[in-house]
């Protein structure tokens, strides 16, 4: 690795690019409110940025694992998505709605850089046996994105002005593109390796997934959780109102789940071979899908020991997806794996917001359950493909 490249500058950089992230949703949806006046076109803004992901995702692994210098790749993706977020910014109020909604969608598909891009580059900075540990507080990063983001951007909002959290989510995500540039390079045994062209290195890296019996089981059960976690977010304003005294209140449930969810974290970065982190994928979907059913009781402490259940269900599902990724994808596959996971996982979410929207509607306990059963649904299912996986590959 460079000379003076550490853990923890990977960690920085991840960390300040991962709040930036969290920042920009919140931040664009307050800005193109204050700007616009129109709830729709704020929340267009949000659509835009994230369903775009999934498209761009696959591509950018594809583009990291052919580059000789990943990093240097990284590193013009954030600075790209920081000046989509000015742009985006700099256009509200100014550009028809039609066209900073395409700026956003062009702005989210590099998305995908500030998660599976950089955790893809983790094997490159620490060694072997200090790899479980560094994957668990590179999961913890999220954590504490997810928990300071949204904060950070109702702050700024509050002191600054809605436009001034857009700002801030910008310079946080530049921050890290110089940390990101001075990311090692590709192995010697990954540069003697033939590129193929990007539409076969995609093909390349389903077929991986699909017959590697661990990563089809892990990615499946990653997948559908994160459609349950979609379901109880399309259930939060409504818990908010009527379990809480007020819709702004259901933030406070995903405030618990992030704090506990490092905390578990926290706990498996000390004894990260205690479990074997496919087990852990498995048994963590069981465990939010027991908080989930917890939160459909609607009670009000009921509901914050369930948020509290489902971050611990949540955080070592991720630290252990990551691991399972880091153990079976090939080298010269690894950033499209990881990109495409975050892809298939953002698809998932807004396919769980959209399916319990309604639903919620007419029976708020009917769409926690059903989320539940998604959860529980994902460690079983997801059991049999892995096993039906591993016959087709033989």
């Amino acid at each position: 690795m460079p000379k003076g490249y550490s853990v923890r500058s990977y960690l920085a950089g991840a960390t300040a690019a991962r709040v930036g992230d969290e920042m920009s949703g919140p931040a664009l949806l307050l800005a193109g409110l204050a700007v616009t006046g129109s709830a729709t076109g704020a929340s267009s803004l949000l659509a835009g940025i994230t369903v775009a992901a999934a498209v761009g995702g696959p591509v950018l692994g594809a583009l990291l694992d052919r580059a000789v210098r990943p990093g240097r790749l990284l590193a013009c993706a954030l600075a790209l998505y920081a000046a989509g977020l000015a742009a985006i910014l700099a256009g509200l109020g100014r550009l028809p709605t039609a066209w900073t909604v395409l700026l956003a969608v062009l702005t989210g598909l590099l998305g995908p850089a500030l998660s599976g891009g950089w955790t893809a580059q983790l094997p490159r900075v620490a060694a072997a046996p200090r790899l479980p540990r560094a994957n668990a507080l590179d999961a913890m990063t999220f954590g504490a994105a997810a928990l300071a983001g949204p904060a950070l951007a109702g702050a700024a909002a509050e002191v600054l002005g809605a436009s001034a959290a857009v700002v801030v989510a910008a310079a946080l995500v530049a921050v890290a593109a110089p940390v990101a540039w001075r990311l090692p390079a590709r192995t010697a045994t990954a540069l003697r390796a033939r590129p193929a062209p990007v539409t076969a290195a995609l093909a390349a890296g389903f077929r991986v997934v699909v017959r590697s019996p661990p990563l089809a089981r892990a990615t499946l059960v990653s997948v559908v959780c994160c459609a349950a976690q979609g379901m109880l977010t399309a259930c939060v304003p409504l818990l908010g109102a009527r379990v809480l005294g007020g819709a702004g209140r259901g933030a406070l449930l995903f405030s618990c789940a992030a704090v506990s969810a490092l905390a578990a974290n926290a706990v498996l970065a000390r004894h990260p071979r205690s479990v074997a982190p496919d087990t852990v994928v498995r048994l963590s979907a069981l465990v939010q899908a027991a908080a989930l059913a917890l939160a459909a009781t609607g009670r009000p402490v009921a509901l914050l020991v369930a948020a509290l259940v489902l971050g611990v269900g949540e955080g070592p599902q991720l630290t252990s997806l990551f691991a399972v990724r880091h153990r079976e994808a090939p080298e010269h596959l690894r950033g499209q794996i990881f990109t495409t996971g975050a892809s298939l996982k953002v698809t998932a979410f807004a396919l769980g917001v959209a399916v319990a929207g309604p639903l919620a509607t007419w029976s708020l306990p009917g769409a926690l359950l059903t989320a539940a059963g998604t959860a529980a649904g994902a460690a079983f299912v997801g059991q049999s493909v892995g096993r039906r996986a591993g016959r087709e590959s033989i």
